[in-house]
């Protein structure tokens, strides 16, 4: 089944059909409901994608005008390369999609960002349970071997 797909930077006009699959993407990880991410984080996510100033990127996958997923990444600096490294931070795709090669579009369209930027090293974490998505990224990258902590500021 050909989806028709195209990978592309987000614009602005894209936000109503941005806005459900960032909510699922959120919704996965366990941020809905009273752990919802409060809305002016959304405005400002959405925002930064637009400032020539900030560092966020998005792309979306399309289909016949229609979103299909998206992913958002970023540009940092390391002590261990001169370029710029990327960190894909975001990666979802509607239900109906998974398994038709739209996970793997997008984050190829981020290697391909990355490669144009210069960047040394592309990059991204995902949960321990989300063993769907492994399957994939099993396929794509390698696994660093690196366990990440965090603490809450």
């Amino acid at each position: 089944m050909s989806l028709n797909l195209t990978i592309r930077p987000v614009k602005a006009d894209d936000y109503d059909q941005w806005l459900p699959l960032w909510a699922g993407y959120n919704t996965f990880y366990g941020r809905s409901g009273p752990t919802a991410l409060a809305p002016e984080i959304t405005q400002t996510t959405w925002d930064r994608f637009f400032d020539p100033n900030e560092p966020l990127y998005g792309l979306v996958a399309e289909s016949d005008g229609k979103l299909l997923g998206l992913t958002h990444y970023l540009y940092h600096r390391s002590t261990t390369a001169i370029g710029p490294v990327c960190y894909l931070q975001d990666l979802f795709t509607t239900e109906a999609s998974r398994g038709k090669g739209v996970g793997r579009a997008l984050i190829n369209g981020v290697y391909q960002q990355a490669k144009l930027a210069g960047a040394a090293r592309l990059y991204w974490l995902t949960h321990e349970t989300n063993q769907t998505a492994m399957q994939l990224y099993d396929k794509v990258a390698e696994q660093s071997g690196f366990v990440v902590y965090r603490k809450l500021i």
